[in-house]
């Protein structure tokens, strides 16, 4: 018996983390930052990735966690960004400096959306 393809669950969970993305991409283009890399991860097991990495008129380079939530339920889409989601981050974003000549100034943001709503957080968060 043949089956009929169809898509996986994460295949749709990709696609909308990909297009929560975009939308986020372009709110920050249109308050001037610019883009630097986006999908950031670090080699191996264990490290991490930054969805946006983006640099603000100012020379702040910015470390943008993107979250997406149907609603504000549970705490909504900023608060999923747990302690430890935090340190990933914070790793990766140490890993991509390595690689610059000089340490610019840098943040960590969170882009929410929760039902198309886009709520931009500058400073969610501090290296520890």
């Amino acid at each position: 018996m043949v089956f009929p393809f169809r898509k996986s669950d994460t295949d749709t969970t990709k696609q909308r983390g990909d297009a929560a993305e975009d939308m986020a991409l372009r709110f920050l283009q249109n308050e001037k930052l610019r883009l630097l890399e986006r999908n950031y991860r670090t080699p191996g097991r264990g490290g991490g990735e930054i969805d946006l990495i983006m640099r603000a008129p100012d020379g702040t380079v910015v470390f943008v966690e993107v979250r997406q939530r149907k609603n504000a339920a549970f705490g909504g889409a900023a608060a999923s960004v747990t302690s430890t989601k935090q340190r990933r981050i914070v790793f990766a974003a140490r890993h991509y400096l390595m690689r610059l000549a000089t340490q610019p100034p840098c943040r960590f943001d969170i882009v929410s959306i929760e039902q198309g709503q886009i709520d931009w957080l500058p400073g969610a968060f501090d290296a520890h």
